[in-house]
């Protein structure tokens, strides 16, 4: 019998954080949910409660608290919140997983603001030097954890890191929240998994693409 692991889910109301909740809340996990306005929190556990009665859930008010409990921290917030929450959370985040969602777009979208030799998970492991980072989920659409089978293809997810042990983990997870994995690479592959979302992001700009329409581009 698998032990059951603690999830910290920070970040959890927004559009990525609920459906990597929603989804996750159907596996053998315990997850502890944050985010800053506690009425949606409330609202998101009611969600998940009434879709799977059966689901461990806990919301909380404190983001180092759910950490410091959790064997996973997953950040699902922006490139600049992603920053702030690994100074809160760095002292109880030793070699635990920390999976890095966040794309660093710049203000006008045309952009990322991280270095040509660095990316959002990478500047999250120079913060938490003593975790294991990787870079997962941001290559897929919020949509997509509604229905991460199209056309009959299942959506994929690219996942990168460092640590081998962490990568098996993060692509059982992947497959928890219904799709397919692909471990890209080392952690420095960050850098091309954002650059390839800033891309789908132009062009969904450009080009008023429906989730949809971007996730063909991506997999086709």
């Amino acid at each position: 019998m698998n032990t059951k692991q603690t999830i910290a889910i920070i970040g959890a109301t927004g559009n990525m954080g609920s459906g990597i909740s929603k989804k996750l809340s159907n596996g053998n996990f315990r997850l502890l949910l944050f985010a800053n306005q506690l009425s949606k929190l409330q609202t998101l556990e009611a969600e998940i409660l009434e879709a799977n009665p059966s689901a461990d859930i806990e919301v909380t008010a404190c983001p180092t608290e759910a950490s410091w409990e959790a064997d996973i921290i997953i950040l699902a917030v922006a490139y600049p919140v992603q920053q702030q929450i690994a100074q809160k959370i760095k002292e109880v985040a030793n070699q635990k997983i920390v999976i890095s969602i966040a794309n660093p777009l710049n203000d006008t979208y045309d952009g990322l603001v991280t270095a040509p030799d660095s990316s959002a998970a990478e500047e999250l492991q120079k913060l938490l030097p003593n975790s294991k980072v990787i870079k997962a989920f941001n290559t897929v659409f919020a949509a997509d954890f509604a229905q991460p089978v199209i056309a009959d293809k299942q959506a994929d997810a690219f996942i990168a890191g460092d640590d081998q042990g962490a990568l098996q983990t993060v692509s059982e997870l992947v497959v928890t929240a219904g799709f397919n994995p692909i471990i890209a690479g080392a952690l420095k592959v960050s850098r091309t998994l954002e650059s390839m979302s800033l891309l789908l992001i132009q062009l969904n700009i450009k080009n008023n693409y429906n989730w949809l329409a971007g996730w063909k581009i991506l997999h086709q």
